[in-house]
């Protein structure tokens, strides 16, 4: 009797080293897989700055005007997430959905008609640049860098591939010769 509770005490202590071994293995699998997900866009937008707060704190700002349906924005959030880890403590990213009406005064004094559409602020909310579109990381990487030490912008005006924003409230521009002078 001895030897058969030693076995069968044995074999208990093994599985429940298995089960912890398992459920371990789990944990540590999941910790993996939630931190190499890039963050989606609307998670980005959660913890980007405010823009109220972006006019009020005296650092330079990226401005960007994106989408959640747009495929351009969501093929540059990987490499803007980690821009943004990298900048934070030195920038202000703020991001303004273009699909919230709240942001009509926004869109329209920052021209934007497509997106993703990045605007480069400086400390006193001057813009510096845009860039339209997709652009490579290293390009926003440089005028990130060059923004945060009140340099001129390497890459100025850049247009990439863009999703198209209709926006009904547009103005014509007096060079616009359908405007007759308007």
């Amino acid at each position: 009797m001895g030897a058969a509770t030693a076995a069968s005490g044995q074999r208990l202590r093994n599985f429940v080293i298995a089960v912890v071994a398992i459920l371990i293995s789990l944990a540590l699998l999941a910790g993996l897989r939630s931190s190499n997900q890039p963050l989606t866009l609307a998670e980005q937008a959660r913890q980007a700055t405010p823009w109220e707060e972006a006019q009020v704190n005296g650092k330079p700002t990226l401005l960007e005007f994106y989408a959640n349906w747009c495929s351009t924005c969501r093929a540059m959030a990987k490499d803007l997430a980690e821009l943004k880890a990298q900048y934070r403590d030195r920038l202000n990213f703020v991001m303004l959905n273009v699909d919230n009406t709240k942001w009509l005064p926004e869109i329209e004094r920052f021209n934007v008609d497509g997106i993703p559409h990045f605007v480069f602020l400086n400390r006193h909310l001057e813009p510096q640049a845009v860039a339209i579109g997709l652009q490579p990381k290293e390009v926003m990487a440089k005028n990130l860098e060059a923004l945060s030490n009140d340099l001129p912008l390497p890459y100025g005006q850049s247009t990439g591939e863009v999703s198209q924003l209709a926006n009904p409230l547009a103005r014509q521009r007096s060079d616009d010769p359908r405007s007759h002078g308007g």
